[in-house]
């Protein structure tokens, strides 16, 4: 077939018909690793989370500075890591669909339905692979666009791996947020994807004092679980994150039954190391990265602004909302709540239940949402879990180090990378279109099953996260909505663009685009329109 010679095809068929190819991209790399049994849910205390509905990638704060954010305005082989706990390794359950969308997807159409996207679809393994030729043809008028600016490129076939096409496809450019696939990769390669992040409250070390201790978890909400939203859509019993309302509950029932109702708080902060605060800080895009907060950091928990007020000091906050909590519930909390002396012993090495405890959404789906939503809080979180499983200081260096030493372990081309965190805001990171297209090969391999939450936590082209809204009429990539699966990055002069798109033969590839322009608008939508035209390619 020659080039584009699918594309009349696809066009010619029934909207259902499109987006059974176009979820092709979905089911083919879900029923080629197999499906895998939900894990069990936690114990209790799971409650619900926030989100917004805004494409924020790439929105800047009030300073003018832009970055990649959480969505709404803005996850070792070790089992006993600090705050997690990993009740057993197994692949996540094929049980997760996009979410968001709705009304502002191209045409109006709705969001595939869960069941669409998990449809069984025909094999692509057999498809013929475009070859370099049939690429360069198809991919040169969109690679000519003025609006990219400076361009690098890689496009690979997924189920082998091989590179297809390229241009600079070696060269290390600014990723942004596709820094995140690294940070995921790496996360659920050392951590099962079941572990969940433990937040507690145990005994003090001085008598009359009950510590609150942060596990990591930034997706700890204040909120009533009916008004919890993430990606602007309610929150389902696997992404709702625990709820600190249900703690406090926890905690006032067993002080009560041992008699005490009066008690001071402090908080433990040792799970992470190093400054809190990003080198892009600006309390918007992200707050300070610490193991204890409420709603990220949020002044506002239910905003669905793309750069949110933070609070300034997190942790500090959340132990004030915690003691408001305990008192509703008859606890008297005396003084202020400050940092602990001393970090809070494992109640393993203690001997000692805690007083209270909740507990987070799987490293699985918790990676699905950073991805999502392109969530800088939620990324850093989790690079600092994958520096805990590698026995790394839990903190930007360190974080950047395990993601960086996990990669190269997988086989993943090192020589040109350099990491300083995990969420991609940081300018100075350095990834070559290549290497974003291998990491994306990982999360589809077959000798990955671990990896898939990488490829269905990708935004999905028109409906969800991060690519809701593009790939809308007049943008000249329509036809590729719901067929391309994309994660965003965005930083000043920066936009990328990595995912996966299913051509017009059924084949799976991966695909990196990486550009340097002052026109942001204009870029992104010639970056998608780049990534349209592989949905049309037979290309051989």
């Amino acid at each position: 077939m020659g080039a584009g010679g699918g594309a009349a095809r696809r066009r010619g068929g029934t909207a259902a018909g499109l987006f059974g190819a176009a979820l092709l991209v979905v089911s083919t790399v879900l029923t080629s690793g197999g499906a895998y049994a939900q894990p069990s849910p936690p114990p209790g205390g799971h409650s619900a989370g926030h989100g917004g509905d805004e494409d924020h990638d790439g929105q800047g704060g009030r300073d003018g500075r832009k970055g990649d954010h959480g969505k709404g305005g803005a996850a070792s082989r070790s089992s006993d890591s600090p705050g997690a706990d990993p009740t057993r390794r197994a692949a996540p359950p094929a049980a997760s669909a996009p979410t968001g969308g709705g009304s502002d997807a191209p045409g109006g159409r709705p969001a595939p339905a869960p069941g669409a996207v998990l449809a069984a679809a025909e094999d692509g393994e057999g498809a013929a692979v475009p070859t370099a030729q049939g690429l360069q043809q198809m991919l040169a008028a969109a690679l000519a666009d003025k609006s990219l600016g400076e361009v690098t490129f890689a496009v690979a076939d997924a189920g082998t791996g091989r590179l297809l096409y390229g241009s600079g496809e070696n060269a290390p450019a600014t990723p942004a947020s596709t820094t995140k696939l690294a940070t995921a990769i790496a996360a659920l390669s050392l951590l099962p994807g079941d572990t969940r992040l433990h937040t507690r409250v145990v005994r003090g070390a001085d008598p009359g004092t009950i510590t609150l201790v942060g596990g990591g978890d930034p997706t700890l909400t204040a909120l009533p679980a009916d008004q919890v939203q993430i990606g602007g859509q309610p929150a389902d019993a696997d992404t709702a994150p625990a709820s600190l309302d249900a703690l406090a509950q926890q905690t006032a029932d067993t002080l009560k039954s041992l008699g005490t109702t009066t008690v001071r708080l402090d908080y433990d902060l040792s799970m992470y190391a190093g400054s809190p605060q990003h080198r892009n800080h600006d309390a918007q895009n992200i707050a300070l990265v610490v193991p204890l907060m409420v709603d990220e950091g949020r002044v506002d928990p239910k905003s669905r602004e793309d750069a949110p007020d933070r609070v300034a000091d997190p942790a500090a906050a959340a132990a004030e909302t915690f003691a408001t909590l305990l008192k509703a519930r008859g606890i008297t909390v005396t003084g202020k709540a400050g940092p602990a002396a001393a970090p809070a012993p494992a109640p393993a090495v203690s001997g000692t239940a805690p007083l209270g405890e909740v507990h987070s959404p799987t490293v699985a789906r918790l990676v699905e949402r950073l991805l999502t939503t392109s969530d800088n809080q939620l990324a850093e979180a989790i690079a600092r879990q994958v520096a805990i499983a590698a026995h790394q200081p839990a903190s930007f260096e360190g974080a950047a180090a395990a993601v960086t030493q996990e990669l190269a372990r997988l086989g993943v081309p090192m020589g040109n990378v350099l990491l300083n965190d995990g969420s991609g805001l940081h300018p100075g990171n350095a990834i070559p279109p290549a290497v974003l297209v291998q990491l994306l090969v990982l999360a589809a391999s077959e000798q990955h099953p671990a990896l898939r939450p990488v490829l269905t936590g990708l935004p999905v082209a028109g409906f969800t996260g991060t690519l809701n809204k593009r790939y809308g009429s007049g943008s000249g990539a329509a036809d590729a909505a719901g067929l391309i699966r994309a994660k965003t990055g965005t930083l000043t002069g920066v936009n990328t663009l990595a995912g996966t798109v299913v051509d017009a033969d059924g084949r799976l590839l991966a695909f990196a685009v990486m550009t340097r322009s002052a026109a942001a608008e204009t870029a992104r939508a010639a970056m998608d329109r780049v990534a349209a035209r592989l949905a049309t390619c037979g290309c051989h």
